[in-house]
């Protein structure tokens, strides 16, 4: 615990100014950010006794170990600098709303020749109009329903768009009416476009121009006795009028607002807000945070209010932001959310009426988001407590490992020998610190060697960058062959599906979070005695006597320690157990994805692979062309510059590779011995060989480790 006295700035070095400040630990990680009017009144606030500081306050300067700060010219510029540091660095004393569900959007994409209405979640798109959150996916697609007959927008994806405009055939919604069916030119871009626009201006709230427009042609059709258009425009009304219904009047002239109402204890607090557009409640989401810090109702709004308008501009900002308390000071606030909007916001807490009480019924809602939240949470976290508890009385640690790595080992018969190691952080999963490694040290089959060189070179980076400068670099040490590689031995780690990318840019001096800042409290390895032995004998070369090893044996699930002959046996039923599996069984896939993303890459491989700047779009032209390798090894030059992408220096780049590498060995028949010849359409890219030659690799029997 480092002493605040320690890191002081001396006097009259910090300016009396505005600006915004950051606290660093002893890695020079980014723990905390703050603003303040006057830096030197702030920051002389964190440096009294700690004894007058609050639990959390004097937590977070005690774990810091220097300070400095950015000095801008207004608080408006202060509270820009703070949100965008807040997203870039994480910092871990820093309030963060953890958003409750992925709420779903009514979207249009006006960015596009044939705009679509569609529901999106995520990261909003440049040039698409939102609407809502709303709480559930049916509820925008009932709503669409609705208004389609009204507003034929089309809804099908690129590929049915794509698919009718080539057959000439419009899909069913073409047929009954609710798709002016661009994709057969019933209607011009144009014509389409300006649907479109009707359905985004109806969904943001201008509806009584629509209504109107459609009583003044029903009433002019029935004039005229078209009686059949009449009914069709009745029918339309009927529908909107049904539509909006869904959306209960809440606020008189059209209001459009958003109401902010926060539920708070000692430990969490929860916000909950209603988007109001046109008086009626478009949407609604909700967020709970942990505080971290000692902080206030207005300090929780302003937090919320950086989170919520952060990355809006236009008319997502409203006209009127109403809130349960005031940033303090309020100013800056309210006018960084003008500069958002492009015109004035007003920021204010409802007094009287009917915005107080819909107010009223937001703070309801934060209140039971709350009380949700910490029912559903009390049962997760005591189950996990109880597991580190465990694992800890289990294992004679001084306390709960808090960060655990497990590595695992994965091979065919010896062959892409490769190695995984997972992140557990208070019992849950961290992907985005997972990291893999391909085994260098030595050729084939040997999981304690391997285990060897693994924590090995994990560990040595980490002692190497510590001494150095205290926090990881970016760069890879290639002559101890450490850091996640990619199947050939370089450059960045594959990834996995719906896995955080295993390699960023890990940049020195400024901050960021990075993957392996942290050491574990504890290393699991997925084995037995002679897996154990070699990771602690791993630890105990680089002189690292401060993290705990244990392995954890398939056979028995037993728990084994270093220089124990007997295991550690935990009952079936204990949650320490269930926790330790579950670290193990991640690590054992995470390797064997990897492994077998190796082995499938190099059976790919290709002559082709080997020439410089030849993607996979221009491989497939040649190809194509071609037909096969072999007539491409055979052509000469100028027959490969027909091929279009081709230039002539690429052409002679691809003929001297081709010359360079050796022919494949003839396919062969398994069945009658006849041998193929390779004449027939190549659509491998230049794959070499036909799995049924002898001694390929996908012939071979063999079992995954």
């Amino acid at each position: 615990m480092a002493d605040p006295s320690s890191y002081r700035p001396e006097p009259g070095q910090i300016p009396d100014s505005p600006g915004v400040y950051r606290f660093r630990d002893e890695h020079r990680r980014v723990i905390y950010v703050g603003k303040a009017k006057s830096l030197r009144q702030r920051l002389a606030n964190y440096f009294q006794d700690l004894a007058g500081l609050h639990p959390r306050t004097r937590t977070m300067v005690t774990t810091a170990a220097s300070v400095e700060w950015t000095v801008v010219s207004t608080e408006v510029e202060a509270l820009q600098l703070e949100y965008s540091w807040i997203k870039e660095y994480d910092p871990r004393f820093n309030v963060k709303y953890r958003d409750d569900k992925s709420y779903p959007y009514l979207a249009v994409t006006m960015n596009e020749e044939f705009p679509r209405v569609q529901v999106m979640r995520g990261h909003k798109k440049k040039g698409v109009r939102y609407f809502g959150p709303y709480a559930h996916a049916w509820a925008i697609r009932d709503t669409v329903d609705l208004l389609l007959r009204v507003f034929p927008v089309r809804t099908c994806s690129a590929g049915v768009f794509k698919n009718a405009a080539r057959t000439g055939r419009p899909c069913l919604l073409g047929y009954i009416g609710k798709c002016s069916a661009p994709c057969v030119d019933r209607v011009s871009a144009e014509e389409h476009g300006e649907l479109a626009e009707d359905f985004c201006d109806f969904m943001a709230g201008r509806t009584g121009t629509y209504l109107r427009r459609l009583e003044r042609q029903m009433t002019e059709a029935a004039e005229e006795m078209e009686y059949e258009r009449a009914a069709r425009l009745r029918d339309d009304i009927e529908a909107l009028k049904k539509a909006m219904e869904k959306n209960a009047v809440v606020l008189a002239d059209a209001t459009d607002a958003d109401l902010i109402a926060v539920a708070e204890d000692e430990l969490e607090a929860a916000v909950q807000i209603f988007h109001v557009r046109g008086g009626r409640v478009r949407g609604q989401r909700g967020w709970v945070t942990d505080k971290v810090e000692d902080v206030t109702t207005g300090a929780l709004v302003e937090h919320a209010l950086q989170q919520l308008y952060g990355e809006e501009r236009g008319d997502s900002v409203p006209k009127e932001v109403l809130v349960p308390a005031l940033p303090e000071p309020v100013e800056p606030v309210q006018e960084w959310l003008t500069g958002r909007r492009g015109s004035n916001v007003s920021l204010r807490i409802p007094q009287r009426g009917d915005k107080k009480a819909l107010m009223e019924t937001v703070e309801r809602n934060a209140q039971q988001a709350l009380v949700l939240h910490k029912t559903k949470r009390a049962s997760d976290l005591t189950t996990r407590s109880r597991a580190l508890e465990e694992i800890a009385d289990a294992l004679d640690l001084d306390s709960a490992p808090l960060r655990i790595e497990c590595y695992d080992i994965s091979h065919l018969q010896g062959d892409d020998v490769v190695a995984s190691m997972v992140v557990f952080e208070d019992g849950l999963q961290r992907k985005g610190e997972y990291r893999r490694f391909q085994i260098k040290g030595f050729e084939g089959q040997d999981d304690v060697r391997s285990m060897h060189e693994v924590i090995t070179r994990r560990f040595r980076r980490y002692l190497a960058d510590k001494e150095r400068t205290g926090e990881w670099t970016d760069g890879e040490d290639t002559s101890a062959g450490a850091g996640p590689v990619s199947a050939e031995g370089s450059g960045p780690a594959l990834t996995d599906v719906g896995e955080a990318p295993l390699t960023s840019s890990l940049k020195d001096e400024d901050g960021r979070p990075k993957r392996f800042a942290y050491p574990p409290q504890l290393v699991v390895v997925d084995g037995g005695q002679p897996q154990v032995a070699a990771a602690k004998r791993a630890l105990d070369e680089l002189g690292i006597d401060d993290i705990a090893v244990c392995g954890l044996a398939k056979r028995l699930e037993e728990v084994w320690l270093p220089d124990d002959d007997d295991p550690v046996v935990l009952p079936r039923s204990s949650e320490g157990l269930y926790l330790l599996q579950r670290v193990r069984d991640e690590a054992h896939r995470f390797a064997i994805t990897y492994q077998r993303t190796k082995r499938a890459k190099r059976f790919r491989a290709g002559p082709l692979d080997d020439v410089p700047g030849l993607g996979e779009t221009r491989k497939q032209a040649l190809i194509k062309h071609f037909g096969s390798v072999k007539r491409l090894r055979a052509a000469t030059i100028d027959q490969i510059c027909e091929v279009p992408g081709i230039g002539r220096k690429t052409a002679e780049t691809i003929a001297a590779a081709l010359a360079g590498a050796a022919a494949p060995a003839p396919a062969v028949n398994t069945a009658t011995g006849e041998i193929i010849d390779d004449e027939e359409p190549d659509t491998t890219a230049g794959f070499p060989g036909d799995p049924v030659t002898a001694g390929a690799p996908e012939e071979r029997r063999g079992q995954e480790t």
